[in-house]
């Protein structure tokens, strides 16, 4: 049956095969599931640094400071 997931192929060194391994066993569901949970937090850690990256050359000694309403209009 066709999925409508993306699946991807990749190669994991020794050590973080056997890290993959048992915190899958540990938590009780299949590798993969594990993978793709700890891939989703990278992802989230990675749009913060940019994010945070962003803020700090916006943050300068005359930065313009504007409410809320003005910031999500």
């Amino acid at each position: 049956m066709p999925t409508i997931k993306k699946r991807i192929n990749i190669s994991l060194p020794p050590d973080l095969d056997i890290m993959l391994s048992r915190i899958a066993k540990r938590d009780n569901i299949p590798q993969a599931t594990k993978a793709l949970y700890l891939l989703g937090i990278a992802l989230e850690l990675e749009e913060d640094i940019v994010l945070d990256k962003i803020a700090r050359e916006r943050d300068t000694k005359n930065a313009r400071f504007l409410n809320h309403k003005q910031a999500w209009a």
